[in-house]
């Protein structure tokens, strides 16, 4: 944990951003009788689980949550999911993760998915920084953030209290 001046959203704020986002993904997707959330490894995916209980006690969609597992490093290696592309063709799928840093991350997991038909593409990110070398947006963002080419944001999870900061 960091000092408390570098805190850009505390548990509570998250809670309700998370919420926030959850109506934003049913609103989207009232017609739909499935959505597919699918999060990437590994804060991407605690971000996904998080929205789709609130998913759960807001709509009655069928949901079915995906771990989008990417070496981040290297995200030219194969990108694979815990689901089969069965369980996620035709329908509409959310890409979940926590920071949308440079785009690098989220443009190759928007390209895995592009090779499925999909009734419906939209993104999800907690907190969406204004410096990206991709041409790539967040659809729902619980946040818009300006920071320089020298900060880092992290956000982190520990059981239920999650914080964002600075670095």
């Amino acid at each position: 944990m960091t000092e408390t001046n570098n805190i850009i959203l505390n548990n509570t704020q998250i809670h309700q951003k998370i919420k926030r986002i959850a109506y934003q993904i049913y609103e989207v997707n009232h017609s739909e009788n499935e959505v597919v959330i699918a999060g990437i490894a590994n804060n991407g995916y605690l971000l996904a689980e998080k929205i789709v209980e609130e998913l759960k006690v807001i709509s009655d969609l069928s949901i079915t949550l995906c771990k989008v597992n990417i070496n981040k490093k290297n995200p030219l290696e194969e990108i694979t999911t815990d689901i089969s592309v069965n369980e996620y063709t035709n329908k509409s799928l959310v890409l979940v993760d926590d920071v949308l840093h440079s785009g690098t991350t989220l443009i190759y997991a928007v390209k895995h998915f592009l090779g499925v038909p999909l009734k419906k593409f939209k993104t999800a990110v907690l907190v969406n920084r204004n410096h990206k070398k991709y041409p790539i947006k967040a659809d729902f963002k619980g946040i818009s953030l300006s920071t320089s080419i020298k900060e880092h944001v992290v956000v982190e999870f520990n059981n239920n209290d999650i914080i964002a900061f600075l670095e």
